[in-house]
């Protein structure tokens, strides 16, 4: 006998499969690299997002195993109970007079970027507020107006023109501004001189999620160090887990902010406490991302080399001076059939299909690191060709 429930979603999922829109998990069996043993089989990966080559950094490793023999391996309760370890304390200062959104600010740290974002908006929206967010902003900062109870209006991408109309007509008391500041699938720049601006104009906060600039735009300092954007309405969130290559997140912003959240925000109200091993190996981290600008400078070498040698493809390349470098295929199926193409010939690179981009706008999102080697992005660029040729 069947179960209709279990039918129905065994017919979705097969819907899904039949879109080119299946995925599956692929089991990674060795240490965090350029180099990947993926199912099996070694291929030369870029699929992730260690940016600066630290996540295999030995020396990290050595830090974590320090920390754990004198911390332990969990927090054991949440930051308010007695989950907030000397080691947090340090990471949250060390972090904000790096960052420096405003003069004086504070940090708080997160599990997850996802946990963060959801917590900065609910924190500071409420059912009176618009949160204006632009339109391939990350998932979290539309699950976070959601979870707000918000209401949320959606601007086109990286259009301040737009955004300026949209503030312009809105009565609501409340305004939140929330965009990425690299976004995740382009690699493109949010124009942050413009929305901060506009921030101040509507007496509105700025809220910029830049998980993908932090340790690489502005010296390591992010994407508004970069531009020479600061102010004590702008809320800065940072990953962890990308260019400092360990996992977490923080947010950074004036002290009456970061107390609003510690005070309200359900997702770190009511969350465990990361381990504090971690956050004495992101303190090693944060020294390498400060000191070492060879890794951004081999980085930018990098993302050069690449552009110059796709420019020929047959495939749409984005405007991207990031480490996020997409070749916009298009079709769902033909995004995964290239994916599959470079995985044959030593290459990983996985194909990103909606929901996690508009539909039509299938791609591969190259991923380029510090820890890539020239002969990495020549390797890649050659099998870019052989499967552009092998495809007429």
């Amino acid at each position: 006998m069947t179960d209709p429930l279990i039918d129905s979603l065994e017919r979705a999922l097969a819907e899904r499969e039949a879109a080119g829109l299946g995925r599956r998990r692929r089991v990674v069996e060795s240490r965090a690299g350029p180099r990947a043993v993926v199912d099996g089989r070694e291929l030369v990966s870029f699929a992730g997002n260690d940016y600066l080559g630290l996540a295999g950094e030995p020396s990290l490793a050595e830090a974590a195993a320090v920390a754990a023999r004198r911390w332990g391996v969990g927090a054991t309760a949440s930051h308010l109970l007695c989950g907030h370890y000397a080691a947090h304390e340090a990471l949250e200062r060390e972090i904000a007079e790096w960052v420096a959104p405003c003069a004086g600010a504070r940090a708080v740290t997160f599990s997850t970027g996802y946990l963060a974002n959801l917590a900065i908006v609910s924190a500071l929206a409420d059912r009176e507020t618009e949160v204006f967010a632009d339109r391939l902003n990350h998932a979290c900062l539309n699950d976070g107006a959601l979870l707000a109870r918000s209401r949320l209006v959606r601007y086109a991408h990286g259009d301040a023109g737009a955004l300026a109309r949209r503030l312009a007509s809105s009565d609501a008391p409340r305004k939140l501004i929330a965009t990425d500041a690299v976004f995740s699938m382009d690699g493109d720049v949010a124009p942050l001189v413009a929305l901060a601006a506009l921030a101040q104009a509507h007496d509105a906060w700025l809220v910029v999620d830049d998980a993908h600039g932090f340790g690489v735009l502005g010296g390591g300092r992010g994407t508004l160090a970069e531009l020479g954007v600061a102010s004590p309405r702008i809320v800065l969130m940072g990953t962890l887990g990308k260019a400092a290559g360990v996992a977490g997140a923080f947010v950074a912003a004036h002290p009456a902010v970061v107390e609003t959240i510690v005070q309200t925000a359900r997702p770190y109200l009511f969350t465990t406490a990361s381990p504090p091993m971690l956050a004495e190996t992101l303190r090693a981290s944060l020294v390498l991302v400060r000191a070492d600008a060879w890794r951004r400078e081999r980085l930018a070498r990098h993302v050069a080399r690449f552009r110059a040698g796709a420019a020929d493809l047959p495939w749409r390349l984005g405007d991207s001076r990031t480490p996020i470098q997409p070749l916009v295929v298009g079709d769902a199926i033909e995004a995964t059939r290239l994916s599959q193409a470079l995985e044959r010939r030593g290459v990983f690179v996985p194909a990103i299909r909606p929901p996690t981009v508009p539909e039509g706008t299938s791609r591969l999102r190259v991923s380029l690191s510090a820890a890539h080697r020239d002969d990495d992005v020549d390797a890649l660029l050659r099998a870019l060709a052989e499967a552009a040729r092998d495809s007429r």
